[in-house]
């Protein structure tokens, strides 16, 4: 086989060594599902997108070093921009299909902003999970839960910032991530993500995070567009918009390797 070629950009990033870096491989077709688990395993990031060209746009699915999972916002961000930058891709908007979550797009503004639009989450207030609050520490305000993640509230930024989880006893909780969040002080909303079961103890940016988010925090400050900030240790800036069912999450990407994988 011929080498493949493999970029690795920091998506939802001001600057290199910040956001949330993803791997990409744009394939001519479909590898075996074990090989593309194996690159993602070696390459041993949050997530590797793999993306195929087809007639109505590009199929596009994410691997984290342990599983495939439904939908990641930041490698479908990274994807897009490799598309741009290095496949000369023409137009304001690439649509992708994930067979996980239905349609997806990517749409190119000024300056290099990249906007997702993905669906919009639904969420259900539950009972406060005693398991949860000894793994986190801190009791929450709310607890609620989307189609795979749980979102729990606190009342201010400072017990996300300092919120120093027990990860063994999170990877105990049947969900694929637990999101932690709070008002900001700068910015409308933070957030910190935890997705031990997916093999990543704390994601640095998670797009699909906010696609929960958006909607929650939406009604509750009454606004459509927001400005978000995840408080991972590379931190990473989003700006949020609520349309319908969807959520448009914006953000920027920086390169910082391309290479050959040689399998």
């Amino acid at each position: 086989m011929k080498p493949l070629k493999i970029f690795q950009v920091d998506a939802f990033a001001e600057r290199v060594f910040t956001g949330n870096p993803a791997a990409v491989c744009v394939l001519e077709e479909w590898l075996p599902d074990d090989s593309m688990q194996a690159i993602a395993m070696e390459n041993n990031l949050a997530e590797t997108a793999f993306t195929v060209k087809e007639e109505k746009g590009y199929h596009i699915r994410w691997f984290t070093p342990e599983v495939e999972v439904a939908l990641c916002g930041h490698a479908t961000l990274a994807t897009a921009f490799v598309l741009y930058e290095y496949y000369s891709f023409e137009g304001n908007k690439i649509s992708f299909y994930s067979e996980k979550s239905g349609p997806l797009a990517v749409e190119k503004g000024e300056n290099g902003l990249l906007t997702l639009d993905f669906p919009a989450d639904t969420l259900q207030e539950v009972a406060s999970d005693e398991k949860l609050n000894e793994a986190l520490g801190i009791v929450p305000l709310k607890t609620l839960k989307g189609k795979t993640d749980y979102l729990l509230i606190y009342s201010e930024e400072q017990q996300v910032r300092a919120m120093d989880p027990n990860i063994f006893l999170l990877n105990q909780v049947d969900a694929r991530g637990i999101i932690v969040s709070a008002p900001g002080v700068e910015v409308d909303f933070v957030s910190r993500f935890f997705a031990p079961q997916c093999g990543v103890s704390e994601d640095p940016v998670t797009g699909s995070a906010h696609t929960t988010l958006t909607p929650y925090w939406s009604e509750i400050l009454n606004k459509k567009i927001l400005s978000a900030r995840q408080l991972s240790r590379r931190g990473g800036n989003l700006s949020c918009e609520l349309r319908g069912s969807r959520v448009r999450i914006s953000g920027r990407v920086k390169p910082y390797l391309k290479g050959e994988i040689h399998i």
